[in-house]
């Protein structure tokens, strides 16, 4: 069965998404609104010239995210749309799509939004569309590969998710390369994040907790710190099933000690007042920095993510582990992190419009067929491998 599909945000990952649902998903049309008519002319000529045979799916439009009757308009005639905007439109967005009756799934990225997005759960039901918030890498891809391991053993304990996108090699101060929109970026470094410790949820400080991790070649030693929004709404689900639920961003050696001193500093603040009264804007100078000094075109990334699920099978200790290491795509000109972000996603979408999602606003971890969506990773080229 083929099915119709609307992008909202014909960004990098909007056009990876579209990407996936017709070369993997057989889409019989995708649409890729912008609120820029050329950005979406654009991502549909790109489209275009990467599949040549499905030029007649590919159609492209105007429609501002943040206007929801415009988008509510927008995405009435398609099954399912997929927010590649930033988090901040999705609650809007969902009261749209239901108004629509358009299933809707997302990027995520802020457990905030995502709950004030499954607070409209009866609403969704009623008018019978699904919506699936966080459904990228992390959160996303990560969280319901924790949810699968966690379903295959009988005492499951503990989950860790250790995820991170980074340049194939360390470049820069930082050795870091920018991937992904740097609002996300500093989201996921600032603030709290929610973890399970001895089966209760627990707040837990950003940039601590750094531990040593070891990748297989070329990625090799690596350090992970606490970032925010990774656990989304899974410790929640899984309080009082589990010990320990965890969530830590991996980035190379020497990355977390400079970006620590940078936020205590206070670079990241959008105002800071000085001992003689005087006000700044530090976030004004220092984001268009970064984004300019940490772009390196000329850098390939890389994407790495473990989830390991331990507890108990048959009386006897057991591990659950999936590893996914991903590269860019030089065939597509993907990047790892448009692979691994829009492709999950795209999986999703499509089984939203087979109707294996049943209607409602849940978690990915609650309502998606945990093993169905690991088998037919493969499928959306994405290769994760697992042992036990």
């Amino acid at each position: 069965m083929s099915h119709r599909y609307a992008i909202l945000g014909a960004g990098r990952q909007g056009v990876a998404i579209a990407y996936a649902l017709l070369r993997f998903a057989s889409a019989e049309r995708v649409t890729l609104l912008d609120a820029e008519a050329r950005v979406a002319h654009d991502a549909a000529a790109r489209l275009a010239r990467l599949l040549p045979r499905h030029r007649d799916r590919i159609h492209s439009g105007v429609c501002d995210a943040g206007d929801p009757a415009q988008v509510r308009d927008a995405i009435a005639e398609a099954d399912v749309a997929c927010s590649a905007v930033p988090y901040r439109f999705n609650v809007d967005l969902t009261r749209a799509a239901i108004e629509a009756g358009t299933s809707l799934c997302d990027l995520g990225g802020n457990t905030g939004v995502v709950r004030r997005q499954l607070a409209m759960h009866d609403e969704a039901a009623a008018r019978g569309v699904s919506i699936v918030p966080d459904c990228g890498l992390a959160p996303g891809l990560g969280n319901i590969l924790a949810a699968c391991g966690i379903g295959r053993l009988e005492e499951p304990l503990e989950a860790h998710i250790r995820c991170g996108g980074l340049p194939q090699r360390p470049v820069g101060p930082l050795g870091y390369k920018l991937l992904f929109n740097f609002e996300g970026l500093i989201n996921e470094y600032s603030g709290q994040a929610e973890f399970l410790r001895d089966g209760r949820r627990t707040l837990v400080p950003t940039l601590s907790e750094i531990e040593v991790l070891e990748f297989p070649p070329p990625v090799g030693r690596c350090e992970a710190a606490v970032t925010s929004g990774g656990t989304s709404t899974c410790p929640e689900t899984f309080e009082g099933r589990l010990r320990e639920y965890t969530y830590k961003t991996v980035r190379y050696p020497g990355h977390w000690a400079i970006i620590r001193a940078m936020f205590e500093l206070g670079l990241f603040e959008r105002s800071v007042t000085l001992s003689d009264g005087q006000t700044i804007e530090p976030l004004a100078v220092v984001r268009p920095l970064l984004e300019d000094r940490l772009r390196y075109d000329d850098v390939r990334d890389i994407t790495v993510l473990r989830v390991t699920v331990s507890g108990r099978d048959a009386g006897k200790p057991a591990v659950v582990r999936f590893e996914l290491i991903d590269q860019h795509d030089e065939r597509t000109g993907f990047s790892s992190m448009e692979r691994t972000t829009a492709f999950p996603t795209a999986l999703v979408a499509w089984m939203q419009a087979e109707g294996r999602i049943e209607p409602g606003a849940r978690p990915p971890e609650r309502c998606i067929p945990l093993e169905d969506y690991v088998a037919r990773l493969g499928d959306f080229d994405l290769r994760v491998g697992s042992s036990s």
